[in-house]
């Protein structure tokens, strides 16, 4: 049965795997706690079994569209996620920022630590954050922007908002991370790729979500 709410990329019998809408929670919070993903993903397996429970493996912020993986039962949850640094291959992200990098390509390396007001900031202090790094290659530009392939070696929360306001390009929509002026209803930024190894079969498995079509259509206005 097909749920018109959910963009499913993949399911069997132990994982879903879905394309999470911009300005959705993943999980409830103390303010949000009916309208996420994991409520809209819940109902849907319900539906085939009134009984069956789902379990989130990973998150996206809010504002982030794209790939997130859900559990089927709360062991398969603990596979992954108790291995999860192991498993993961690649995770790409797909991302618009503000002008044109002059290094086109290049990682970039913090610890990130978060304030009690729930900002990230980057240190270079390793014993006061958690390790962040991010691999970025430019693929697209014009005069006022730039589209980025992004892979994250580490999954800090805002890590690739964090980085990219870190080195004066922050992200188109990202008012949190120094897009003040920006005029964009979304945070340009999305979950494109994952390459995971299931934990039972052994085997790769690789799960894409197409760019949306909002951030390629900055590159074909005039630049």
């Amino acid at each position: 049965m097909k749920n018109k709410k959910l963009d499913i990329i993949y399911e069997d019998k132990n994982i879903l795997v879905v394309n999470k809408p911009f300005g959705l929670l993943t999980i409830s919070t103390p303010k949000q706690n009916k309208k996420t993903l994991y409520h809209e993903v819940s109902d849907y397996v319900k539906k085939s079994n009134p009984k069956a429970k789902i379990f989130i493996i990973h998150r996206l912020d809010k504002d982030t569209s794209g790939i997130v993986m859900f559990a089927k039962n709360q062991s398969i949850k603990y596979k992954y996620q108790n291995n999860w640094d192991n498993l993961v291959i690649k995770r790409g992200y797909k991302a618009v920022v503000e002008g044109v990098l002059i290094n086109k390509k290049d990682t970039i390396k913090s610890y990130l630590k978060e304030t009690k007001t729930l900002m990230v900031y980057s240190t270079n202090d390793k014993k006061n954050g958690k390790l962040a790094i991010t691999n970025y290659n430019v693929i697209k530009e014009n005069k006022k922007c730039s589209m980025l392939d992004i892979d994250i070696k580490t999954g800090r929360k805002n890590q690739i908002r964090v980085h990219m306001s870190d080195i004066n390009h922050p992200i188109l929509g990202d008012k949190k991370y120094g897009n003040k002026k920006s005029k964009h209803n979304r945070l340009m930024l999305h979950a494109s790729v994952l390459i995971i190894v299931n934990p039972i079969t052994k085997k790769e498995m690789k799960f894409v979500s197409d760019t949306p079509k909002s951030f390629d259509l900055l590159f074909k206005e005039r630049g």
